[in-house]
C-alpha cells in the first residue's frame, strides 16, 4: 500500500491529477457520491466549460518581484486566496479527513469550513483549527437556531456559513446507480464494491470504524447525532420553510462573521447585504443541487457590483491557479475548493492535502506574476474576456 501511495504522489502535478488516482482507489459508490452532480450532471460539466471559456489579458514589464497572494477575510490575514470548502461525509471517504483538512489548512494559513453533515464532531475540529468556519444546514426553528449557534460558538468557530441552496434534497440519480444511499444500506452490491477496493476498505472503512464506531452525522443538530444507518438522516438538510426571516434571526444572534452560501442572483445578494450578512458565496453547490443552473463565474461580476462591502466568495469547478486568478479578476475575494482536497485526504491524509495546497499556491504565484499583478487586489484591475 505504501508503494502505491508513493507512486501516486509522484504522478500528481496539479489538482486535476487527484481525480483519476482517487477513482481507482475509492469504491465506485463512494467516488460517485463525491464526483457526481444532480440529474444529468450538466451543471458539473458546465462549471468547467464556463471557466475554460474565460481568457485573461496579461500586462507586461511590471515589477512582480514582491508578488504576494495574501488576502484578508473578516479581519484575519490568510496566505492564499483559496480555502477548503465544506464537504459532508468526508470522513467516510477518507479516514479522519475532516481533521486532516483542518490541520493542513491551519498549517498552510488558509481558511477551512466544516460541513454540518460531517461525522466528525465540531468540537474536535475546533481544537484542530481554532477560529475556522462552520457551514450549517439550519432547521427553521428559533430555539434550535439559538442552541445550534451556542454549540458552534462554544466549539470556537469564527464564522457561520448558512447553506441556503438546499430547500429540498436534489435528484442524485448517479448515487442510486452506484449503490450509494443515505441512510446507508450495506447491500450485497455495495459490499462487493468495497471488497474490490481492499486498500480503501482497510485504510478508511475499517480504520474509521475502529476510530469512531458506527459513523454518525455529528453536527446537524445541537444534540441528536443520527447514525448513517438511521432513517432520521433522510431529512437532515432540506427545510422547505426556511426563509430570509430565519437568516435574519441568525444574523441577530450570531456575533461572528455571517456568510450566506448558494447565491446566484444579484437580487439575493442585495437582500443578504440589507439584512447585515458579512459575506456570501456565489455557488451552485458544485452542480449538486439544481441541474442546468448558471455557473458562478457567469454572474460573479454582477453579484460583486450588488454586494457593496460584503465579502464575496465563489466556488464550483475551480481547480487551477488560472481559475483562481479569473475569479479574483471578476470580483471575488477568495475561492472555495472541495473535491480535490477530499480526494487528497482519502489518498494520503494530511500529507497529501499539504501537497495539494502547495501545488495550487505555486500555480497562483506563477499566474499572478505572468498577469503582471503584485497582489490580489491588483487583479481586479485586469481584464477577463469570454463571458
Amino acid at each position: 500500500m505504501l508503494n502505491f501511495f508513493d507512486r501516486s504522489h509522484r504522478q500528481i502535478l496539479n489538482l486535476n491529477d487527484f481525480d483519476p488516482v482517487a477513482r481507482s482507489f475509492l469504491p465506485r459508490a463512494i467516488y460517485g457520491y463525491v464526483a457526481g452532480g444532480a440529474d444529468d450532471g450538466a451543471t458539473v460539466q458546465h462549471n468547467l466549460e464556463a471557466l475554460s471559456r474565460l481568457k485573461m489579458i496579461p500586462r507586461v514589464l511590471r515589477d512582480v518581484s514582491t508578488c504576494s497572494q495574501q488576502i484578508t477575510l473578516f479581519g484575519r490575514r490568510y496566505n492564499s486566496p483559496f480555502m477548503i470548502a465544506p464537504m459532508g461525509a468526508s470522513a467516510v471517504v477518507g479516514r479522519d479527513a475532516d481533521n486532516a483538512m483542518a490541520r493542513a489548512a491551519k498549517n498552510a494559513g488558509i481558511p477551512y469550513a466544516l460541513s454540518a453533515n460531517a461525522i466528525t464532531p465540531m468540537e474536535e475540529i475546533g481544537r484542530s483549527y481554532p477560529g475556522c468556519w462552520f457551514a450549517g444546514y439550519q432547521k427553521p426553528d428559533t430555539e434550535n437556531i439559538d442552541a445550534m449557534l451556542g454549540r458552534v460558538e462554544g466549539a470556537g468557530f469564527s464564522a457561520y456559513m448558512l447553506t441556503a441552496d438546499v430547500a429540498v434534497g436534489s435528484n442524485r440519480e448517479n448515487n442510486n446507480r452506484n449503490g450509494y444511499t443515505m441512510p446507508f444500506r450495506p447491500t450485497a452490491r455495495l459490499v462487493a464494491d468495497m471488497a474490490c477496493h481492499p486498500s480503501w476498505l482497510l485504510k478508511v472503512g475499517l480504520g474509521t470504524y475502529r476510530q469512531r464506531g458506527i459513523p454518525r452525522i455529528s453536527n446537524i443538530d445541537p444534540q441528536a447525532r443520527p447514525s448513517i444507518f438511521s432513517r432520521e438522516i433522510n431529512a437532515v438538510t432540506g427545510y422547505p420553510s426556511f426563509s430570509w426571516k430565519h437568516a435574519e434571526f441568525i444574523r441577530s444572534r450570531w456575533k461572528g462573521a455571517f456568510i450566506i452560501k448558494g447565491v446566484l442572483s444579484a437580487d439575493d445578494a442585495r437582500i443578504a447585504k440589507e439584512l447585515g450578512a458579512d459575506g456570501i458565496v456565489v455557488s451552485n453547490h458544485g452542480g449538486r443541487q439544481l441541474d442546468c443552473a448558471v455557473s458562478p463565474v457567469e454572474v460573479l461580476s454582477e453579484i460583486r457590483n450588488a454586494s457593496g462591502t460584503m465579502t464575496v466568495l465563489v466556488d464550483s469547478g475551480f481547480r487551477r491557479g488560472t481559475d483562481i486568478v479569473k475569479a479574483l479578476a471578476l470580483g471575488a475575494d477568495a475561492v472555495m475548493i472541495g473535491r480535490p482536497f477530499l480526494y487528497a485526504a482519502a489518498l494520503g491524509g494530511e500529507a497529501y492535502i499539504r501537497h495539494a495546497i502547495g501545488l495550487l499556491q505555486r500555480e497562483i504565484h506563477t499566474d499572478m506574476c505572468l498577469m503582471g499583478a503584485t497582489d490580489c487586489d491588483a487583479l481586479r484591475e485586469e481584464r477577463v474576456v469570454g463571458l
